[in-house]
């Protein structure tokens, strides 16, 4: 009885400790939500509700008319997906060297990667932004693509599952002639979807969300991403009106959902060690 008990409490305690953090990661986005259907009397009531007396779903239509917000989204998805196209053109060769290739100075090379992967956006911005100015693109997308051609994170763990694939299928394969490239796409790639998928996530939800740099790099509302524009939203429909601006949150952040339950799967899988069958 004892025993039983015992088991008991310990899955009631894991129980409610799960159920603490889940609700310290899920209440920012219930509160969104609930925000962005009240009414503007409703946002500034005390103590504050959860639950609209009546969900008001024009906030969204107020939200989305209240600047270019198709421009905002379509600088966004230009934005995003080209990021994501080019890291991973740059990122799978880069990795396949350093996994599957021996050449001087390759540990250099790779240290140098991961001190890329140490410091932070924050203290290149300056150089970067001025150098974006002399080549007289900081009027375009491009400065807000160019910087992130290459991610130093995913050169990393595409790096190490590289190295989870035997060295003795790679040699089979130019022992029938296939050339690398032919090995990367044929070979390396399709064995590392899981891999490939969490970097693009992690890529999408990391730019797709960026508001420093676009913060810095954009003056017009032609070339502003989502982020800024739905910023944008307390100078014009003024700093008090939340319901407005978490409405336009809640548009940005179901794209980020949308992607994730689509790769949810292969993320657990590519921090998961599996051997080759």
């Amino acid at each position: 009885m004892k025993t039983y008990e015992f088991k008991y409490l310990r899955l009631t305690r894991d129980f409610l400790l799960k159920a603490i953090i889940l609700m310290v990661f899920i209440f920012p986005f219930l509160w969104m939500i609930s925000t962005s259907l009240q009414t503007f009397r409703e946002t500034l009531s005390f103590p504050p509700t959860l639950i609209p007396a009546s969900p008001q779903w024009i906030n969204f239509v107020q939200a989305m008319s209240a600047g270019p917000f198709l421009t905002y989204a379509k600088n966004s998805v230009i934005i995003t997906i080209s990021i994501i196209i080019i890291q991973l053109v740059v990122m799978i060769p880069a990795a396949y060297a350093f996994a599957k290739y021996k050449f001087r100075g390759k540990n250099m090379l790779f240290g140098m990667v991961l001190l890329a992967f140490m410091i932070p956006g924050q203290i290149t911005f300056i150089p970067v932004y001025l150098m974006m100015a002399d080549w007289g693109i900081s009027k375009t997308l491009l400065p807000q693509i160019i910087p992130f051609m290459s991610s130093a994170f995913g050169i990393f763990l595409l790096r190490q599952y590289f190295m989870q694939i035997p060295q003795e299928i790679v040699e089979a394969a130019r022992l029938d002639n296939a050339s690398e490239f032919k090995i990367m796409c044929q070979i390396m790639i399709p064995m590392s979807k899981p891999a490939l998928a969490t970097i693009a996530l992690f890529s999408f939800v990391s730019h797709w969300n960026d508001y420093f740099w676009p913060l810095i790099m954009t003056d017009s509302a032609s070339i502003r991403p989502l982020t800024v524009g739905i910023a944008m939203l307390r100078e014009t429909e003024g700093i008090s009106n939340w319901h407005i601006i978490m409405a336009g949150n809640v548009v940005l952040v179901v794209p980020i959902l949308i992607v994730y339950l689509f790769c949810s799967k292969q993320i657990v899988k590519a921090f998961v060690y599996s051997g080759i069958k």
